[in-house]
């Protein structure tokens, strides 16, 4: 008797925890809400997003807060689903392949990733993230991907998807991309940076350039910041897609993703909309076929 009440005042207190916790997050995002809302109607991005990143000695981040024209129920059931992030993941031009398997240890996505053209999974990279749901309650959610590992010197990867319902039928985002980066990734990117990558900048404004145009941030933090921006795209391009058909959907989401990316040319044309949708397509189809 003494053991079972033990353990029932244990769960509970586990459960109160949890709760406590729950709404401790949710205040948080709640205040950063409030704390953004002039910034949110004043975006540079003519919509309702603000983006931030940071830099440090062996670290690198972007956030995005967004608000986004969907239903707090839509959101979270649409991406409450590791199968479904393998449809949003594999929006991004980088992403070859992703498939979510359910082990003893839990859910994990298997994602490949590569260059801005079609390649064999042999020649890719690839991250295996463990994917927990830490929260999820009738009005917050938290999504938390974790790679221990990654290519050319980086580990600790992380991507957090939190969100919550604001007024007017809309739901409030925030998406946190991070990773470590090793010294061997510090020569990698450096070298990235000074060829292929020369010339390519983020979305932070750094000054105004001699000529009088907008400068804006490069390096590794104009680096996140794009792939943060595109990881944000996906999500948004994933729940537009939910009202076509179920045939229609992934059309649907590549025509989306693509439109949406060219709408900032500058930081995130890559290649031209044929060539996307082709390789993307092709990728889909090996990611239904290919165990």
């Amino acid at each position: 008797m003494r053991s079972l009440l033990c353990l029932l005042l244990f769960c509970t207190s586990g459960a109160a925890w949890t709760a406590a916790t729950n709404a401790e997050s949710l205040a948080a995002l709640g205040t950063k809400y409030a704390s953004l809302e002039q910034a949110l109607r004043l975006s540079q991005f003519r919509q309702p997003i603000v983006l931030d990143s940071a830099e440090t000695p062996d670290a690198v981040r972007g956030d995005i807060y967004a608000v986004i024209d969907f239903p707090f129920e839509a959101a979270s059931s649409g991406l409450n689903n590791p199968d479904h992030w393998c449809d949003v993941m594999l929006l991004h031009v980088n992403t070859k392949y992703c498939r979510a398997a359910h082990g003893p240890s839990g859910v994990t996505l298997g994602i490949n990733i590569g260059r801005k053209t079609p390649e064999k999974l042999a020649d890719t990279s690839r991250l295996e993230f463990h994917y927990r749901v830490a929260a999820a309650t009738s009005d917050y959610i938290e999504i938390v991907l974790v790679a221990e590992d990654g290519p050319l010197g980086t580990s600790d990867y992380r991507i957090v998807l939190e969100m919550m319902a604001v007024p007017n039928g809309k739901t409030f985002l925030h998406l946190r991309y991070s990773y470590t980066v090793h010294l061997a990734g510090r020569l990698a990117m450096q070298t990235y940076l000074g060829t292929l990558g020369s010339g390519k900048v983020g979305f932070t404004v750094s000054g105004t350039q001699a000529d009088g145009q907008t400068r804006y941030i490069g390096g590794v933090r104009g680096l996140v910041e794009r792939n943060t921006m595109r990881y944000y795209l996906a999500i948004d391009s994933y729940l537009g897609s939910a009202g076509a058909t179920p045939a229609a959907q992934l059309e649907h989401r590549l025509q989306s993703w693509f439109a949406a990316a060219e709408r900032y040319p500058r930081q995130l044309h890559e290649i031209d909309r044929d060539a996307y949708l082709e390789m993307k397509r092709a990728e889909h189809l090996r990611q239904q076929t290919v165990h």
